[in-house]
């Protein structure tokens, strides 16, 4: 089992060498000399900037191409590099790691805006071990230092030479790889388990749904949205009464267009509509509905349906997301929907007792999928900060100024 004592009590007593980058490797460049059309139609792989940014070892599963002939001068990348992107809009992500873990036989170059180092003969560094150090906390701290510009940071070769870096001895290294290696493991693992039910969940919602909400045309009533709602567009922006953020005297929500957070424009103290209701969005993300219990001030972008008959405005809800694919726009000019284009569209309305019913069943598979969609992020979140931690507490050693 790893815990943080056991760790503290292996790490005790390591003696630990600490280098600047300049003594221990070399720097070297990425591509230079290419132009856009020599990226077109590529004859030799090359790690690209997302790629680094991205993995904290090299995926040569994503190499893309370039066209480079046998004369030319490039470096070529190997195994144990390490593999830094050179610039970025903040300093924070200005020079990410990744590391070539991969042993590997043919010829395989940098991205020209990135730039790498190759440690020196006689440096005991595992690239296993290389992967996790270059992206632990402290040294993208001193890695961020290193870069400086206004809309665009660019790292310092000179000053990123002068970052002191650890060297445990190998069996610490491959102590380590094995701890955070396990911590990766189990955290992959844990992502596919709960996606994997989450899929499975929606499958099964996705099918009583459809199940309870396909009709035969004798078997309900079937009426034109405009029959059951009135059908209104959301209007101007509240003026003088709208805010930023929610207080107490602006706590009415204005909505537009989008999904879930995405529609809330800003906050207003005026209850355009004061009673429950449904919204489809009219641009952007066409046809998405809701289902509005508390008051809430609509604009443009918005279509806003309220009952003008007898009907449970959450099964109607259930069915306006049934259908919020298949609602036709024009192919020319900026797609949206209007209340003409979705008036004469038909909603069955079986007896009252029966939409209670469809209700019931569709709100506790909404709450199951709910909560497995928000526990999904949450407790993967919750992993992924438990290996910063021990990623930490493992690269964490004493420097000989610290004693």
């Amino acid at each position: 089992m790893i815990n943080r004592n056991s760790i503290i009590e292996f790490l005790k007593g390591v003696k630990v060498e600490w280098k600047t980058l300049g003594e221990v490797a070399e720097i070297y460049g990425g591509l230079t000399g290419k132009t856009k059309a020599d990226f077109d139609n590529g004859n030799m792989p090359y790690i690209s900037y997302k790629n680094i940014f991205d993995n904290i070892e090299v995926n040569f599963n994503e190499l893309e191409t370039v066209q480079i002939a046998d004369s030319e001068n490039q470096h070529e990348v190997k195994y144990g590099d390490v593999l830094f992107t050179g610039s970025s809009e903040t300093a924070d992500e200005a020079g990410m790691s990744s590391v070539v873990t991969t042993r590997f036989k043919e010829k395989v170059y940098l991205n020209s805006f990135s730039f790498a180092l190759r440690f020196n003969d006689g440096i005991e560094l595992l690239p296993e071990f290389s992967k996790y150090l270059f992206r632990s906390h402290f040294m993208r701290c001193e890695i961020s230092k290193t870069a400086s510009g206004v809309t665009r940071f660019n790292i310092s070769k000179l000053r990123f030479k002068k970052i002191r870096i650890p060297i445990p001895p190998l069996y610490v290294q491959t102590e380590i790889v094995r701890i955070l290696d396990t911590f990766t493991e189990l955290t992959a693992e844990l992502t596919a388990e709960l996606t994997a039910e989450l899929t499975a969940r929606k499958k099964q919602y996705d099918y009583y749904r459809d199940k309870l909400l396909t009709f035969k045309d004798n078997e309900v009533e079937w009426k034109t949205l405009e029959e059951v709602f009135n059908i209104f567009a959301g209007g101007d922006v509240p003026k003088g009464a709208l805010s930023e953020k929610e207080s107490e005297q602006f706590n009415i929500p204005v909505l537009s267009n989008g999904i879930e957070d995405k529609s809330l424009y800003g906050w207003t103290n005026i209850p355009k509509i004061n009673k429950p209701s449904l919204t489809i969005s009219a641009r952007g993300t066409i046809g998405w509905a809701n289902y509005q219990e508390k008051p809430f001030y609509p604009i443009v972008r918005l279509l806003v349906l309220t009952p003008k008959i007898e009907v449970n405005l959450k099964y109607t809800y259930y069915f306006m997301k049934y259908i919020e694919n298949d609602y036709k726009v024009p192919k020319s000019g900026i797609p949206q929907l209007t209340k003409p284009m979705i008036k004469d569209k038909l909603i069955p309305i079986p007896p009252l007792e029966k939409q209670v019913r469809i209700v019931k069943i569709l709100d506790r598979f909404d709450a199951l999928t709910n909560s497995l969609t928000e526990g999904l992020p949450r407790e993967i979140e919750l992993r992924q900060k438990q290996y910063d931690y021990y990623r930490n507490l493992l690269l964490n050693f004493p420097k000989v100024e610290d004693k």
